[in-house]
């Protein structure tokens, strides 16, 4: 603005300077130029009056420097001729002056030469006898004034043009100053131009409208940052050009990234070919979804495209954790499978030995084998189904189940109590050591922890060993431990025993008839509780496995 400003101001000053040279060398040129007319006038009358009075003989030893005098007869024949000779000179009957003087006594004229530079004036009377007298003067043209003045034209034009660029930078400066100085923060409180009031209301009330929507949106961003940073799903916000616009710290955590994405491509951050094509359908304007790993577990990617005026102008990913989902799904699908191979093989077994004796191909001595066989078989199915109602029922939390104080030792005693007849059948001894410990939660589940704890005991103990069942509190939680001196579970096993159906040694399950479940039980069973499991063994050592019980005051449910 500012220089626009001064080379209007140049560009005025210019044309100011050419205008009055002008104007001053036009008023001056005329100025003169009537004053050489009157002279001419003059000059011409006194010369008239001098040949009308003395004849030719007055132009007898006449001197004239600056004027041309020439005589005219009637027939515009010359007779006198103050330069020329009269003789050779052409007739002027034609010229306008000597023809306006013929007519109307008076006669002028003006000729320019060829080059323009020179200028004749031209003034002719009649005399008495008829003849005329001419005189003429020649004048400088407007452009041969130009020209003689051209010097001091130019000192004069650089002066002007040192006082315009000075006069120039300075006003240019000082218009532009107080614009330069506004105070757009608060624009009403500006002192300066008037003609600016109605421009600096209207950005006033422009900047309340944009600090209320600014408002608005940091409100509505903090609400989204608070939203998503809470949140255990992954969030990235990306515009059509797949660059991250917003991302919350779960999904900086898997893609093992900072706050120093925000601003860069997606690729740049994770090269995966699945996640490009994910979200290349999605820019596609598609809704599209699939599985991957990241990092130790699997995600379910979402990207969803985010539409303005019909056009895809971003994408929304999700990332949500499926890994516990995925491991139960694979749960389901082994149990369904154990399910029915567990369930198969006694079935086939029944099946076998009842068409055998239905065939009649059984000998009647070895009746009452095949009779035991099916009836082993058949409590094996039993057993498994059972197992199998209460992992399901535990699954469901047991909600109808009913709550109350336990003493943790009492029910120690009945549970070893009631398995002494199988540790004879095994040779194993069963001891309860401990002292009373109440605990609250549900008998039967408290029941099945230490049944199958000690039946586990009992059928992976060795002949001549031993089950000790501890029962102790203190530090506010109950501690129940069985430990045995049986075969040991290998370390690569102990994570996996309370999987469902899952069996250390097989052969050895097979010939004690064990489900594959009690563990199973026993953990959920745990769960149930807030009880934590801890195991210690050694191979061919024994194994201790101890369950630590809350001590719940005022025995109220969690």
């Amino acid at each position: 603005m500012t220089k626009r400003i001064f080379q209007s101001i140049c560009i005025a000053v210019l044309c100011t300077f050419a205008a009055s040279v002008l104007l001053f060398m036009g008023v001056l040129y005329n100025y003169f130029s009537g004053i050489q007319r009157k002279q001419l006038r003059m000059q011409a009358d006194l010369a008239a009056q001098g040949v009308a009075n003395e004849g030719s003989r007055y132009f007898e030893g006449l001197s004239v420097a600056d004027y041309r005098i020439t005589w005219i007869d009637m027939d515009g024949v010359v007779l006198y001729d103050s330069q020329s000779d009269s003789a050779g000179m052409e007739n002027h009957l034609k010229r306008e002056e000597i023809r306006q003087a013929f007519e109307t006594g008076v006669g002028e004229s003006a000729r320019d030469s060829v080059t323009l530079l020179r200028r004749s004036l031209y003034f002719a009377r009649r005399l008495p006898d008829g003849t005329v007298i001419r005189l003429s003067v020649a004048q400088n043209t407007m452009l041969t004034l130009f020209f003689g003045m051209i010097q001091p034209i130019c000192a004069i034009f650089l002066t002007v043009m040192i006082l315009a660029l000075i006069l120039a930078d300075r006003l240019s400066r000082g218009i532009v100053r107080p614009l330069n100085s506004l105070n757009l923060n608060d624009p009403l409180s500006n002192k300066g131009y008037d003609e600016l009031k109605p421009l600096l209301g209207r950005i006033a009330a422009q900047q309340r409208e944009l600090r209320k929507q600014r408002e608005e949106l940091q409100q509505k961003q903090s609400e989204l940052k608070a939203v998503t940073t809470g949140m255990a799903e992954g969030i990235v916000l990306l515009n059509e050009k797949k660059i991250i616009l917003s991302i919350n710290p779960a999904a900086r955590r898997l893609f093992e990234t900072d706050d120093s994405c925000v601003g860069k491509y997606l690729v740049a951050v994770n090269d995966s070919l699945k996640l490009q094509e994910l979200l290349q359908k999605a820019g596609d304007g598609q809704r599209a979804e699939m599985r991957m790993e990241l990092g130790a577990g699997m995600y379910q990617m979402d990207a969803s495209p985010v539409f303005s005026e019909g056009m895809v102008f971003g994408v929304v990913l999700r990332m949500l954790d499926v890994t516990e989902k995925e491991k139960v799904e694979q749960m389901r699908r082994e149990f369904t499978a154990n399910v029915s191979h567990e369930l198969k093989t006694p079935l086939h077994t029944i099946l076998g030995s009842a068409e055998l004796m239905a065939n009649g191909m059984v000998k009647q001595e070895d009746m009452p084998a095949f009779a035991r066989r099916i009836h082993a078989q058949s409590q094996r199915m039993i057993r498994l189904v059972e197992d199998i109602l209460r992992l399901s029922r535990l699954d469901e939390g047991a909600g109808d189940m009913q709550w109350e104080e336990v003493d943790l030792y009492e029910l120690a005693k009945e549970t070893v109590q009631s398995l002494l007849p199988e540790a004879e059948t095994f040779n194993v001894r069963l001891y309860v050591c401990g002292e009373p410990a109440v605990v609250y939660g549900i008998r039967q589940l408290l029941a099945g922890i230490l049944f199958n704890l000690c039946d586990n005991a009992v059928k992976y103990n060795r002949p001549d060993g031993s089950v000790r069942v501890i029962v102790k509190a203190g530090e506010g939680r109950v501690l129940l431990s069985v430990a045995d001196t049986g075969i040991g579970i290998p370390p690569e096993c102990r994570e996996r025993i309370f999987e469902r159906f899952y069996r250390v040694d097989k052969s050895h399950s097979q010939k004690t008839g064990g489900t594959g479940l009690g563990l199973s039980i026993v953990k959920h069973a745990a769960k149930l509780h807030d009880a934590a499991i801890e195991i210690d063994s050694v191979v061919d050592g024994g194994t201790t496995i101890t369950v630590c019980f809350p001590l719940y005051r005022n025995f109220t449910k969690p």
